[in-house]
């Protein structure tokens, strides 16, 4: 039986099939809210909300779901609500190191729920106000967690990162795997 991946994100998709894991998609429509505050008990609670939501209504079934945020000085970068936001979140980012946390949830088809996180270190280049606005002007930061995607054109604003790189697309999918098979 195929496990559901509680997400319609398109790298997490991606991510599965390079593993060659059999899934089919159902995402999670929940309100993600949490009372939590630090980044790793954020994303942990929000992958087990989004995993239980899809396990009501589909017993015995394993399920894996996964919530992604970028933190800096101890603050949850989101989406940019507009590109002013982004230039902000990007510049802030320039040349500095910050985090980033994937929570993921998995539900075996007996019930019992495995939840952990991965965090990973990115370091940015000191980017120049004209490449941040180059590279918001392609679209790309706009859905992203801390306004850029190391997997696409955001790849150009990186330095370095130290830890898992598909944590930072958005699954730590070496440690997913393990704790799958």
């Amino acid at each position: 039986m195929k496990i559901i991946l509680a997400s319609n994100s398109p790298r997490r998709k991606e991510l599965l099939t390079q593993a060659d894991i059999d899934f089919e998609v159902k995402s999670a429509d929940v309100e993600e809210i949490t009372d939590k505050t630090k980044p790793e008990e954020v994303v942990m609670d929000l992958s087990q909300l989004k995993a239980k939501a899809i396990a009501k209504d589909n017993p015995g079934r394993r399920i894996i779901a996964a919530d992604t945020v970028v933190a800096f000085n101890g603050q949850i970068l989101g989406k940019p609500k507009d590109e002013a936001d982004a230039f902000r979140m990007l510049k802030e980012l320039s040349g500095e190191t910050h985090h980033v946390y994937t929570g993921v949830t998995i539900i075996e088809e007996d019930g019992r729920v495995n939840t952990f996180y991965e965090a990973t270190a990115v370091s940015m280049y000191d980017n120049s106000d004209e490449l941040i606005n180059r590279y918001i002007a392609t679209g790309e930061p706009m859905d992203k967690a801390g306004a850029y995607g190391i997997q696409g054109k955001g790849a150009v604003l990186v330095k370095e990162i130290c830890g898992d790189y598909n944590n930072v697309v958005g699954l730590p999918l070496a440690k997913v795997y393990r704790n799958l098979y």
